[in-house]
């Protein structure tokens, strides 16, 4: 067989996310109504030459008889290949209710936004309704979702503040069906400050959200099965609006010591949360991000972090990717930006098991 008959065989990445930006689009298959990441389609080499090398020649994606495992990174092929076969033709679950998720995390940098906007966008592939409410002054959320959040938006903003409907400022991602974004804009980096002299401050969000839940049922819309708040990387009033909003919260670590003090400290807030303004919130998914596996370091923090908290800790890993961190310049999640990439396929990995607890 020669190389650009074997070419024409290999099986593209195992989804597609509909984007019309992204350099993929219209390679790869689609999703269907019911949850499930679909086979994906042949694709013809004469038209594509960049064929993902990810994948193997003759149809299959088995990498066994065909690769020397003793080389690096055939080794990291066919266990990439593997994990792919995993998630293919897999059906997420609907929650019976939606689950309110808020993505906190003191400690700038650990990828929360990352996190908060490519999890989405993988539920929201599978066919789940999802909503993302970005309540971090910078507005990165909104910027990956690809939903415009200049200063003369509605915006999140109005709807602490100005007492606004939450279906007034959701906005569509143009990327993939499903996927809403209520933005933020720069006006949100004074709320912390007006927000002190309003009623209920702490309660804001979780009403807005009531109501919005309510609007959607009695629109005859399809019910939200996920809401992620992306929270600032600070613990101000803003971020405890989305611990009174949330059922669960989620905390991305990055696999470094600074990440591991940082987190001792949340969950004290998170405590006090719990206590004293909202009794239904629980730690309940954690997850690690930045893992380098070629340092002891991040092998040694992912092992301390499992140990201490053995059920809340995600299988799957993020990886440092480059692609993670390109695809916000381009108004994209990973996922639309390249499908086929490490990244794309460990945040896949990581909402297949969110959405199966």
């Amino acid at each position: 067989m020669t190389s650009s008959e074997a070419a024409s065989q290999r099986i593209p990445p195992f989804m597609s996310l509909g984007s019309a930006r992204s350099d993929a689009a219209g390679r790869f298959g689609t999703v269907s109504d019911t949850n499930t990441f679909d086979q994906p389609k042949a694709v013809d080499s004469s038209a594509n030459g960049d064929v993902s090398r990810e994948t193997s020649p003759g149809g299959g994606l088995s990498f066994d008889k065909e690769f020397d495992h003793s080389s690096p990174i055939a080794s990291q092929l066919v266990s990439e290949t593997k994990r792919r076969e995993r998630l293919l033709g897999r059906k997420l679950p609907r929650p019976g209710k939606t689950r309110i998720l808020t993505v906190a995390n003191q400690k700038g940098g650990v990828g929360k936004t990352t996190t908060t906007v490519n999890i989405a966008a993988a539920l929201a592939s599978a066919g789940l309704h999802v909503l993302v409410i970005d309540i971090d002054p910078q507005g990165n959320a909104s910027t990956a979702l690809g939903v415009p959040h200049h200063a003369e938006i509605d915006s999140i903003y109005d709807v602490l503040i100005n007492d606004f409907a939450m279906s007034d400022v959701v906005a569509a991602c143009p990327d993939i069906d499903n996927l809403y974004c209520a933005p933020a804009t720069i006006h949100l980096a004074g709320a912390e400050i007006e927000l002190v002299s309003l009623v209920a401050r702490e309660q804001r969000l979780r009403r807005a959200i009531d109501e919005y839940v309510k609007y959607r049922e009695d629109e005859g819309e399809q019910r939200l099965d996920f809401i992620f708040i992306d929270c600032p990387p600070s613990l101000g009033l803003l971020t405890v609006n989305a611990f009174c909003a949330a059922n669960e919260v989620m905390i991305p670590i990055q696999c470094e010591y600074y990440a591991l003090e940082g987190l001792s400290q949340l969950l004290k807030n998170i405590e006090m949360i719990q206590k004293h303004l909202n009794s239904d919130l629980v730690v309940s998914t954690i997850l690690l991000t930045m893992y380098d596996g070629r340092t002891n370091l991040a092998a040694h923090v992912a092992a301390d972090v499992r140990e201490h908290f053995p059920n809340q800790v995600l299988r799957a890993l993020i990886p440092r990717s480059v692609r993670i961190s390109e695809a916000p310049s381009y108004q994209q999640t990973v996922m639309t930006y390249d499908p086929s990439s490490t990244g794309a396929l460990s945040y896949l990995e990581a909402a297949a098991e969110l959405a199966e607890r």
